[in-house]
């Protein structure tokens, strides 16, 4: 994988009552924690995007068990929990010229990290580091401090 990069879980789901249940229970049972999680419906169906502690093998198993599944290659960018920081992080990117086509969170009490799907990864990681924002890779998505 692309330094500054990290693998996200994405599962095509149904928009019906206990799907989301049954995509947890399925990496419960097989031992895969989920760190964040992003829902996006339709009337229809859902995009549920995750980081998992598996990816590939969240993948796998869920196809395994009827899901629509696959990884991505999404930013995951280190912040402070401090006013401004988010705007930082947007006016950085749009400076660039790069867009944010979606992105969720996660957070301790004290750090987040902002997960992002932009219109151009690897400049986005380019312009992030340049800009001094910490990017976190697999290992370190875990161990936020």
């Amino acid at each position: 994988m692309a330094e500054g990069f990290v693998r996200q879980l994405t599962v095509f789901i149904e928009n019906r009552v206990g799907t989301l249940e049954e995509v947890a229970k399925v990496l419960k049972e097989n031992e895969i924690n989920i760190y964040s999680i992003s829902l996006a419906d339709t009337s229809e169906y859902g995009l549920l995007r995750m980081i998992v502690s598996d990816p590939d093998k969240g993948s796998s198993i869920l196809k395994g068990s009827g899901f629509s599944a696959r990884t991505t290659d999404v930013v995951a960018v280190r912040l402070e929990n401090k006013v401004g920081t988010l705007a930082s992080l947007f006016g950085t990117l749009s400076e660039a010229g790069i867009g944010i086509e979606y992105m969720y969170a996660m957070a301790t009490s004290t750090v987040g990290a902002m997960i992002l799907k932009t219109s151009d990864g690897a400049k986005a990681v380019e312009v992030l580091k340049t800009a001094g924002f910490g990017l976190l890779d697999e290992a370190g998505m875990f161990d936020l401090k």
